[in-house]
């Protein structure tokens, strides 16, 4: 049997596993599923529809898998998933989906501190850290390994690359390119050599990130002549995977300002320049 609290309040129809522990005045509704060796503290909230994976530590007052705060959402069934080995700590909230049979996810050993916000409709990718009190608008895409530090806030449909690292009190209303480190209002300082090298990453990637931050934040090219540019020259995996995220489509354009370019620009969607 689950280790649970006389204290908890554990809908019948709630899965969990039996290696799993529920601490006093949580509350877990119908449709949860837990999985094993995970941790609920107490007074946490697990509302319906939400799967948390095996290892997990869910912090005291915790809100996993409530209705989104959105106007358009009228009562349709959506869900909130959560995987293996994720930490979510004190007072984060993650809400489920809007549209029906849609999803929130937030992928395997995630760490989301202390205050942070999951909007309706978000994936999270797998090892991604959102410093305290991180807010995350509605269809935020993070990509693996990333990194938002402290009260950081990504406007809704933006994407965030893979080991892309985003800067304290940052203001994302733009894609931020993988590996590429953003602070400010979406200023471009560099590439993140750090979490490069804590990847692992050969001194040859390392050269083409930094090739591409070159290309697309210091040199006056337009994003389609930039892209070109840069198809001849990125081989590497990092390099394929910024050609990939440039070559995806974005609801909110990219962020391409860098406080050493000669022209401080944003590029639209379509590859114009923002006004």
């Amino acid at each position: 049997m689950p280790l649970i609290h006389p204290s908890a309040v554990i809908d019948a129809a709630a899965e969990i596993a039996p290696t799993a522990c529920v601490g006093a005045y949580s509350v877990i509704e119908s449709g949860v599923r837990i999985g094993p060796h995970t941790i609920i503290a107490p007074m946490c909230h697990i509302l319906q529809h939400t799967t948390i994976g095996a290892q997990c530590r869910i912090h005291t007052g915790a809100v996993i898998g409530d209705v989104p705060q959105d106007r358009a959402y009228t009562g349709e069934l959506s869900s909130c998933e959560i995987g293996d080995g994720t930490v979510v700590r004190e007072h984060v909230t993650i809400h489920r989906g809007t549209a029906p049979g849609s999803t929130t996810r937030v992928g395997q050993r995630c760490l989301l501190m202390v205050g942070c916000h999951v909007g309706h409709n978000c994936t999270v990718e797998d090892d991604v850290t959102l410093v305290n009190g991180t807010l995350l608008g509605g269809h935020v895409h993070i990509g693996a390994r990333a990194i938002l530090s402290g009260h950081v806030a990504v406007h809704q449909f933006v994407r965030i690359g893979e080991g892309a690292m985003v800067g304290v009190l940052a203001r994302i209303t733009r894609d931020v390119l993988p590996f590429f480190t953003v602070t400010g209002s979406g200023i471009n300082i560099g590439i993140n050599r750090i979490g490069l090298r804590r990847m692992g990453t050969a001194g040859n990637d390392i050269d083409e990130a930094h090739q591409a931050f070159r290309v697309l934040c210091r040199e006056s090219h337009s994003l389609p002549v930039a892209r070109e540019i840069l198809k001849g020259e990125l081989t590497s995996r990092i390099g394929r995977s910024i050609l990939a995220f440039l070559d995806a489509d974005s609801r909110r354009g990219i962020h391409l300002r860098s406080c050493q370019s000669r022209r401080l620009v944003d590029r639209n969607p379509d590859g114009t320049i923002q006004q």
